[in-house]
């Protein structure tokens, strides 16, 4: 049986996201994120992406992905930290949870809030491969294939960085806790070469970056990679809407 989103739902979605992109746009954080994030992006395309020799521009473009994912990571997390925790602090979290929409409706309003800031702040980062366009030649399908893969992987730590805001009042505790859970599955690919078997290919494919992330950055686009990017993000927003539906409960 399928079943459909009333409208007043819808409206309290959109009310929630366009409230919490006000919270970006008006208040200091956001530009703060916005721009610490881009210079770091600025200092590592000319460091290492550039470098100093003679490169392809499709390895320079390459090399900008990876440098990149990090930061929009790192901005995923610092985006969402503050969503439950904030209002958990602030004392208006009864309140929301008291309303007629689900838990499951105010995680996904605030994860889109999240997610469109991410977006944004992706969008200002266009001008470095446009120095490489301006440069050199490129594909844009990998320009495309690049970002739909910094859009995924920055997607799975906006629900990581979400679900510890859940669980914890402090946003700085939330973003510790987001970026243990971060550090260990970016870390999974070496553990893998440890392990021997199929354990060590299981191990080896919940690795958030390595084999996921690199097609992307080679200007291919795999369904299993966005599927996993996919999974990974429902998986952290399920824990994020039972966490808050356990703290419901418990009210």
């Amino acid at each position: 049986m399928s079943t459909r989103v009333k409208p007043s739902a819808f409206s309290g979605v959109k009310l929630i996201v366009k409230r919490e992109l006000g919270q970006y746009l008006s208040t200091w954080a956001g530009y703060v994120i916005a721009a610490a994030m881009l210079l770091l992006s600025g200092l590592l395309f000319n460091v290492f992406a550039l470098g100093s020799s003679p490169r392809y521009s499709a390895d320079v473009l390459s090399d900008y992905f990876f440098y990149t994912s990090g930061t929009t990571i790192t901005a995923g997390i610092l985006l969402s930290m503050r969503l439950i925790a904030e209002e958990r602090a602030a004392g208006t979290l009864p309140l929301l949870t008291t309303s007629s929409l689900t838990d499951g409706q105010i995680i996904i309003a605030k994860y889109f809030s999240a997610l469109a800031s991410l977006a944004l702040f992706l969008l200002l980062t266009i001008y470095m491969p446009a120095l490489v366009l301006y440069s050199g030649k490129i594909s844009l399908g990998h320009v495309f294939a690049g970002y739909l893969g910094l859009l995924l992987i920055g997607s799975s730590s906006i629900a990581i960085g979400l679900f510890g805001s859940t669980v914890v009042k402090s946003q700085l505790v939330a973003a510790i806790v987001a970026g243990v859970i971060t550090v260990v599955m970016l870390s999974l690919w070496m553990t893998a070469r440890v392990v021997e078997g199929p354990l060590g290919d299981v191990v080896g494919y919940l690795a958030l970056h390595d084999k996921h992330f690199r097609p992307f950055m080679d200007g291919n686009v795999s369904t299993s990679n966005v599927v996993f990017y996919l999974s990974v993000t429902a998986f952290f927003l399920v824990l994020s809407r039972n966490v808050l539906e356990g703290r419901r409960w418990r009210a």
